[in-house]
């Protein structure tokens, strides 16, 4: 009769890989530990995000191969999740020590919902328990604090060590120049101002631990893209797009700006992808379609999907009620939820494997 052990155990599990790592689990460190109570098998397996969308699989995949042992009666598997920091924010300095991972969301030219889709993918990412922050990047023009229904007059406090407070909306902390200026105040700054802005937003707010800080860029290439790579590590980039030609080609020179200051680009998302009608469910692609995709491949970067036309996600934006909390089972807000989940995983390769494949 064969001896059930754990390493039997854990070499059995050997087989079973991460889809997006490309690697078993038990060489990503993510058999935490394994206990064996006369025919009962219990693993503990700790996933590198909340949202991983495999995570039914990779369970199931363990179950499996541990079953399959002479001796086991039954399998239980526990899953539980720790976001790692990538090796890059391990070096940089200007990083706060409770942020594991900053996500620039960016676009080469605006009116393509780019903060929209940010504001979504973060609460989606929330929803998952991972610890998310957004920081509303466009100086000029901020409307997070709108777009998360924060109040008007809505003030971040000051911590005991003289950092502001960021306010909390739909499980996130919130910072925007929305919340430090008038309404209708124009920010009349050049380059040294922006920078400024960017840096105390980054260093001088009472963050505390979190999973993605997630920033939401101006359209463009301009100071405040600079000042962010400049001042923190940024684990990559996600740049958004609608699907015509007029926006890819901004797409490209986007891409370009941050390969040059060596940000990995985590993925292209294309926004409007489509519309599909209420009544009598024909789609349309209003402004094309499959531009995203295309490019993606093109420039050989990941696709991280493509999101509907949906009047909802407009009156959601302009009511401070995200479409992913407000119409959770509408097509686009599982899109974002799909997105998300492909998004965290990006980030997953880019902390292990350093890089996209």
């Amino acid at each position: 009769m064969t001896t059930l052990s754990k390493e039997k155990i854990i070499e059995s599990i050997r087989v079973v890989k991460d889809p997006d790592l490309q690697r078993d689990i038990v060489s990503l460190g993510m058999v935490k530990e394994v206990e064996i109570e006369g025919g009962k098998v219990s693993v503990h397996v700790e996933l590198t995000t909340p949202a991983c969308p495999l995570k039914d699989k990779i369970k199931q995949d363990v179950q499996n191969v541990v079953s399959a042992l002479e001796g086991v009666k039954e399998v239980a598997v526990q899953m539980t999740s720790q976001v790692r920091r990538g090796p890059s924010l391990l070096l940089q300095q200007g990083t706060p020590s409770g942020i594991k991972n900053v996500i620039a969301v960016a676009s080469g030219k605006g009116g393509v919902g780019k903060s929209t889709v940010c504001v979504n993918l973060a609460v989606a990412l929330a929803q998952t328990g991972a610890s998310v922050g957004l920081l509303d990047g466009d100086i000029y023009g901020p409307n997070v604090p709108l777009m998360l229904g924060i109040p008007a007059g809505s003030k971040p406090g000051v911590s005991s060590n003289e950092k502001m407070i960021p306010l909390q909306a739909y499980g996130l902390k919130v910072i925007s120049m929305g919340l430090l200026v008038p309404p209708d105040a124009p920010m009349i700054w050049r380059g040294p101002m922006l920078h400024s802005a960017v840096t105390q937003f980054l260093q001088k707010v009472d963050w505390g631990e979190l999973d993605y800080l997630l920033v939401d860029l101006p359209p463009g290439t301009g100071d405040v893209q600079l000042s962010l790579v400049q001042t923190v590590s940024v684990t990559g980039a996600v740049i958004v797009t609608t699907p015509q030609e007029v926006a890819l080609m901004d797409v490209r020179k986007g891409i370009a700006m941050f390969q040059k200051t060596n940000v990995p680009i985590l993925g292209i998302v294309e926004n409007m992808s489509s519309f599909i009608c209420p009544h009598c469910n024909k789609e349309t692609a209003i402004f094309s379609q499959g531009g995203g995709r295309e490019t993606s491949e093109k420039l050989k970067v990941p696709y991280l999907g493509d999101i509907p036309i949906d009047p909802r996600v407009r009156e959601g934006g302009d009511q401070g009620k995200p479409i992913v909390t407000s119409y959770p089972d509408s097509p686009a807000a599982k899109q974002f939820t799909a997105v998300a989940g492909t998004l965290a995983q990006q980030v997953s390769i880019v902390d292990i494997l350093g890089g996209n494949r």
